[in-house]
């Protein structure tokens, strides 16, 4: 990605992605077992990566069912795999939230934009299944981090992908990015660079590009001290642009924590490190707010 200027942050970003894979065996051991009920890879397309681990909250469904979200893990759209979020599953639903884990295909299998593809395919399923898993269908989210918050973020605002599924970001509660990339062009990281056919980029590749008014409020989140996806051209862009359209966004810039640990402090052994899980949850059981009340 563009903020990736140096050999040297381009090999931080793997090392750090490697990182996360291997803390995530770690917080996978450690997290509870008493808060969710599991169910694994369920398929939500024919290829072996389209699938789906679904976290059920122990505690009993509200009124309408629980909130409901779609999970996309990051990894330069090269790496990752669900079995690794299984921290974040518990997380998530250990606040009363639905969660669905979801794979989707990555490079070389594919590249831009067959990955949304299967993401929009993911959500979808929970917009179909939410009350028969018993979530509420009016409060489902997509949610991601890093290269899955771009993934979320363009599912949320660009209509082609859902519309494919036979679905509409309208039907959306909201978006959740944390870290994400939402404006990047030109590519210096050359493994971004293949997925997104460097140097012919297609058209429409940007999440920016897509905000308008009526689009899905957004809660974006991202750590002060991110060297690897600029804070400030990303995910500050993107709240500004969405308080322009009228989009309800709350914007939250974390102090202790960089572009790994911001979503490896959702896990129970880190939460002290930061307040993301908390947030995030809260922002999926508000109801939706009147543009007038977008807050940074």
């Amino acid at each position: 990605m563009h903020t990736l200027a140096s050999t040297g942050r381009r090999a931080s970003l793997f090392v750090m992605s490697l990182a996360l894979a291997g803390c995530a065996s770690g917080l996978n051991k450690l997290k509870p077992s008493s808060t969710f009920a599991f169910t694994e890879g369920v398929s939500y397309g024919p290829n072996p990566r389209q699938k789906v681990d679904i976290y059920r909250p122990a505690t009993p469904a509200p009124a309408g069912g629980w909130p409901v979200v779609v999970f996309f893990y990051g990894g330069s759209w090269h790496w990752g795999n669900r079995a690794e979020y299984t921290f974040a599953g518990e997380a998530l639903a250990s606040r009363g939230v639905l969660t669905l884990i979801a794979d989707y295909r990555l490079y070389p299998e594919v590249r831009f934009p067959d990955f949304l593809d299967d993401s929009a395919m993911a959500t979808a399923y929970a917009l179909r299944e939410a009350a028969r898993l018993g979530g509420d269908p009016k409060r489902v989210y997509v949610m991601g981090h890093s290269a899955g918050a771009y993934n979320a973020a363009m599912v949320a605002l660009d209509e082609r992908w859902l519309k494919a599924q036979g679905q509409s970001p309208a039907s959306l509660a909201g978006w959740i990015g944390l870290a994400g990339p939402y404006e990047f062009l030109p590519i210096s990281n050359p493994q971004a660079q293949v997925v997104f056919h460097h140097p012919d980029y297609p058209p429409g590749t940007q999440p920016i590009d897509y905000v308008r008014r009526g689009t899905p409020r957004a809660f974006l989140g991202a750590a002060h001290n991110d060297h690897l996806v600029n804070p400030v051209r990303n995910t500050e862009q993107m709240a500004e642009r969405m308080k322009a359209a009228g989009i309800p966004v709350q914007l939250k810039l974390y102090d202790g924590v960089d572009h790994v640990t911001l979503v490896a402090s959702m896990a129970w052994s880190l939460r002290w490190m930061s307040s993301v899980l908390d947030d995030v949850s809260a922002f999926m059981r508000q109801e939706p707010q009147a543009p007038s009340t977008a807050s940074r």
